[in-house]
């Protein structure tokens, strides 16, 4: 860990902690000083990573969970106020692709999945955190969009998830804009990730810079620390 790093005493949330961006900005955290609450699908692989954070010497609570399951969304945001009556940051990594289909293709189920997951799930968490975000000292939201956001043909669901989650966070940082709290958007570009070897199965993935990229995590740390006064801002990566 390291000595009073940047993050020291502070408590981060992190959806999709367990692989890719999520797992990387999750150990960068703790070795900033940050306790973390780990959320993601695979308790095998948060368990790997609390591993981790503890042997930085760093707290960890994990919560295996389906963001389409919002009821435990709102469950998350009771516990962290029981336990420490604010949240510093929340970071919104979790993502699914969907279907590399023409708009006119894409499956209804498809659709809602992206849907929920990539935007729905977020305004889920802001809703549930944005009072312990307020009961912070500076409480710091940054979520994660796309490229594509802009619009790219077959990528209709990830795309326009992508879009309306930057509309979202926009929106909200309007809305905090006279408190400590500060929202952003990290788009981290072309990253080695599972997503992307999905989604370009033929691409040389030493070709892509990987998740734990420097740069990339310095965006994160940045953008979570106290003195940071950047608000509704797109940052690339």
């Amino acid at each position: 860990m390291l000595d009073g790093g940047r993050l020291a005493g502070r408590v981060a949330l992190v959806t999709g902690a367990g692989h890719g961006i999520g797992r990387a900005v999750s150990l960068r955290y703790a070795a900033e000083g940050a306790d973390l609450v780990l959320v993601g699908r695979t308790q095998g692989a948060l368990e790997e990573v609390d591993d981790a954070v503890r042997a930085m010497g760093r707290h960890a609570a994990l919560v295996v969970a389906d963001l389409r399951n919002f009821a435990v969304i709102d469950q998350m945001g009771a516990a962290v106020w029981e336990r420490w009556k604010h949240l510093d940051v929340l970071v919104g990594n979790a993502a699914v692709l969907g279907t590399l289909t023409p708009v006119g293709h894409i499956a209804p189920e498809t659709w809602d999945e992206v849907l929920a997951v990539n935007l729905t799930a977020n305004w889920r968490l802001l809703r549930s955190f944005d009072p312990l975000l307020r009961a912070a000292p500076a409480g710091r939201a940054i979520f994660v969009s796309s490229a594509v956001a802009a619009g790219r043909g077959y990528w209709g669901g990830h795309a326009a998830s992508k879009a309306a989650l930057e509309a979202l966070v926009r929106t909200y940082a309007q809305e905090v804009e006279h408190t400590a709290v500060r929202a952003n958007i990290i788009n981290p570009g072309a990253t080695r990730t599972r997503m992307r070897a999905t989604a370009f199965p033929g691409e040389d993935p030493s070709s892509l810079k990987p998740a734990d990229d420097p740069a990339l995590l310095e965006a994160f740390v940045a953008l979570a620390e106290p003195a940071c006064n950047r608000n509704g801002e797109l940052v690339h990566v």
